[in-house]
């Protein structure tokens, strides 16, 4: 085996495993992230914690970019960054049930008065009902709240009260916290599945630039075949004028084939389409390059 070739092999190595390890270090400090909000929302409120969230998706992209799938590593992080704030939305929903089913007390009360929210532009109008136990006592905390309108004034049901008052009273089947323990782990597990596509996105691309930054042997053979004797400098004017001069086809992108340039790699023509104004597509290429103004997934350039 050549030294070209074995530190190649060693640089394919390490990286299938430093990523592996980059993986693991971020989604530990993902899940650290969701539990500490989860902890301060309750205390804090949700608005106060929007700089955290914002330093937190700044962090994250950073993070994900060492991955080595760049460009796709904003809508990643977006991502990402929506399925954390949705954990800990149900999370802290879950943990009201659960501090209702641990303190609370089955009562039977009769709805006393029913009314709606006010109408706030598109926002749903929740039902509240407020609620009196036999004798007359009001039943503490705020009122019961339904999506629906559930009961009538005068009917009498089953909930569970809030001893220190601080929470709605809810009927037994209303307090159940698994419905939110299973959303709230499935928006983990959504952030989670995140990092290890990064992390293959990642892989996938260093295994494409080596396949474009090997030996040129291939290119050199393929330049024989066409009888192409045109240099680097040639191909890259000639890709500048295809770009500016080619039309427009499939899905408005401007369609190029690769065998045209072979002393250019992929990444080489994804600066060259930069300096016109174009992007070059990563993704769905079919044995073209294909440019335009906005692609889906850009190819990093050279």
């Amino acid at each position: 085996m050549s030294d070209v070739t074995q530190a190649a092999d060693e640089a394919r190595q390490r990286r299938a495993r430093h990523p592996a390890l980059l993986a693991v270090g971020i989604g530990c400090y993902m899940l650290a992230v969701m539990a500490g909000m989860f902890l301060l929302v309750d205390d804090a409120g949700p608005l106060a914690l929007a700089p955290l969230w914002i330093v937190h998706g700044v962090l994250l992209i950073v993070l994900i970019r060492k991955l080595g799938a760049r460009a796709s590593s904003t809508y990643a992080m977006i991502f990402i960054l929506i399925a954390s704030v949705m954990f800990v939305y149900v999370a802290d929903i879950g943990r009201d049930d659960l501090t209702l089913q641990q303190r609370g007390e089955k009562v039977t009360a009769k709805v006393v008065k029913e009314w709606r929210d006010p109408a706030q532009g598109r926002k749903a109008r929740d039902y509240n009902y407020s609620l009196e136990r036999d004798g007359g006592t009001k039943v503490p905390g705020p009122a019961m709240r339904a999506t629906s309108d559930l009961y009538d004034v005068g009917q009498e049901l089953t909930v569970i009260e809030d001893s220190e008052g601080e929470l709605r009273p809810q009927t037994p089947g209303q307090a159940d916290a698994t419905g939110e323990a299973l959303g709230a782990g499935a928006f983990a597990l959504a952030a989670l599945g995140s990092v290890g596509w990064m992390t293959w996105r990642g892989s996938d691309s260093a295994r494409r630039r080596d396949e474009q930054e090997g030996p040129g042997r291939i290119r050199k053979a393929c330049k024989t075949m066409t009888r192409d004797h045109s240099t680097q400098d040639e191909q890259e004017e000639k890709l500048r004028e295809a770009l500016r001069t080619y039309p427009a086809g499939r899905c408005g992108y401007i369609e190029v084939a690769p065998e045209e340039f072979l002393d250019l790699t992929h990444g080489r023509a994804a600066r060259i389409a930069w300096e016109v104004g174009l992007r070059a597509e990563a993704m769905g290429n079919r044995g073209a390059w294909r440019f335009k103004e906005t692609v889906l997934e850009e190819v990093p350039h050279d």
